[in-house]
């Protein structure tokens, strides 16, 4: 494999786009196959963690406000996926994008598992990759989780299996699909990369839209913009539904009926059994979790117990500690308000709510009419998303405070949370802007939580 996309890369002229975590490794990988191959490296601007004095007398850096200008003079243009073409013309070059994701789909000849979603890909993704390394599979977790897969490629064999988690910016452009394709859920979210909200779900799509007729796609039926997508699934591919309704775009269902999880009329799963991961939206990711153990023939047991061992990951829901009589619950990758209405219904005790973040035109009506009717008591509203919160609920009797950082919202959510209730931070926002990424915000509340006043 790796000897055909060094063929592919060989005397092209080749841009890299944008110099990340996933630049950089693109970058690498070709300085140790093809040590003097021309490469243009383009970004914005120089980062805190990447100096301008790189001496490479093979590349030329280019970088500023421009850097996105005269792309079609390159034969290849491996992009990272958080470049935006939003405002761009490509279509001069659209046929020359591709990605180490691309690279790496076109050329691999081992199993390759794919997951997507708005919510729940890290959690699928890594709970996929835990039920196989339970089961003695050779398998590697790459992609979106903070891989990059350039840099574990050299340990993918025959026998591999890769799990991907894969982000609506890595499928944009691709014109390669895994072998089985998972599609948790579609919901509007990333508005300020995209041009529309079928932009973005197109983008989603394309994890299916190049599979083979022996491929397999696993589709969240009761996903009302999935539905509505009327994408022409195969008879072979899996739906997954959290009501009691069968075989009906494909004939296999796994489905939720009583206290069960069925495939097809097969029971498999007791949703009352031991299991860390809380709420109905976790519960669904493990239904396709499950469907993924029986399209692999895995040991059904072995997989439940593996599900019942496995540990939320961080700022996902994340038990934070309780002080003072109060639980804290760190939520920070709640980006969008239908994962913090999940998460509140799992909880259940929640009676205070650290809210709001980066402005992505993404609607919050929802998650206010929500709140209209939840038993929340102290809603604690953080820029800028807070602040249409607090007006869509100052006519209401809950008790509302605009803050400006994390800090003053734990310090009130410290002094109202009443004892044997929880505090959540789930922000139904992005952090940029305010915070590095999810994972500084997260840590941040942690930080304050338990922190002595």
């Amino acid at each position: 494999m790796i000897e055909e996309i060094v063929k592919s890369l060989r005397n092209k002229k080749i841009a890299i786009l944008g110099f990340g975590l996933e630049g950089k490794s693109t970058y690498n990988f070709i300085r140790k196959y093809l040590p003097k191959i021309h490469i243009d490296i383009l970004f914005k601007t120089w980062g805190d963690n990447l100096s301008s004095d790189i001496k490479d007398e093979y590349a030329d850096f280019i970088v500023g406000e421009n850097y996105l200008e005269n792309l079609e003079k390159y034969d290849l243009i491996i992009k990272s996926p958080g470049i935006s073409f939003k405002d761009i013309d490509i279509t001069n070059f659209k046929d020359k994008i591709t990605s180490q994701l691309e690279l790496f789909l076109e050329h691999n000849k081992s199993l390759t598992i794919g997951i997507t979603g708005t919510k729940g890909k890290s959690t699928t993704s890594s709970l996929i990759y835990k039920i196989l390394k339970d089961q003695g599979k050779d398998v590697e977790l790459l992609g979106n989780i903070g891989v990059p897969i350039f840099d574990e490629i050299d340990k993918i064999k025959e026998n591999t299996i890769s799990v991907l988690e894969l982000s609506s910016h890595a499928l944009q452009y691709v014109k390669k699909s895994p072998n089985i394709s998972i599609l948790l859920n579609l919901y509007e979210e990333h508005l300020d990369h995209y041009k529309s909200f079928k932009e973005y779900g197109d983008a989603k799509f394309n994890i299916f839209k190049f599979q083979n007729k022996d491929d397999i796609a696993i589709f969240n039926l009761d996903n009302e913009e999935i539905r509505n997508k009327n994408y022409n699934f195969k008879t072979t591919d899996y739906e997954i539904t959290m009501q009691d309704k069968i075989n009906v775009l494909t004939k296999n269902t796994v489905y939720l009926k009583d206290d069960f999880v069925y495939y097809n009329n097969q029971k498999i799963y007791n949703i009352n059994q031991k299991r860390k991961l809380k709420g109905n939206h976790n519960l669904n990711d493990i239904m396709f979790v499950l469907a993924t153990s029986n399209i692999l023939k895995l040991d059904l047991q072995e997989t439940i117990k593996s599900i019942s061992e496995f540990n939320p990951l961080e700022h996902r829901l994340e038990y934070v500690g309780a002080f003072d009589g109060v639980e804290y619950y760190n939520d920070s990758i709640a980006t969008i308000p239908e994962a913090t209405i999940e998460s509140i219904k799992a909880l259940e005790k929640v009676n205070t709510l650290i809210v709001g973040g980066n402005d992505r035109g993404v609607s919050q009506e929802k998650l206010i009419n929500f709140l209209l009717e939840s038993k929340i008591e102290n809603i604690i509203c953080l820029p800028k998303t807070g602040r249409y919160i607090y007006e869509g609920l100052k006519q209401s009797n809950k008790n509302l405070i605009n803050v400006t950082n994390m800090e003053e919202a734990v310090i009130y959510a410290k002094e109202v949370t009443k004892k044997e209730t929880i505090c959540l931070l789930s922000p139904a926002a992005s952090s940029y802007g305010y915070f590095k990424n999810f994972k500084e915000r997260g840590n941040t509340f942690k930080y304050y939580v338990a922190k002595e006043v």
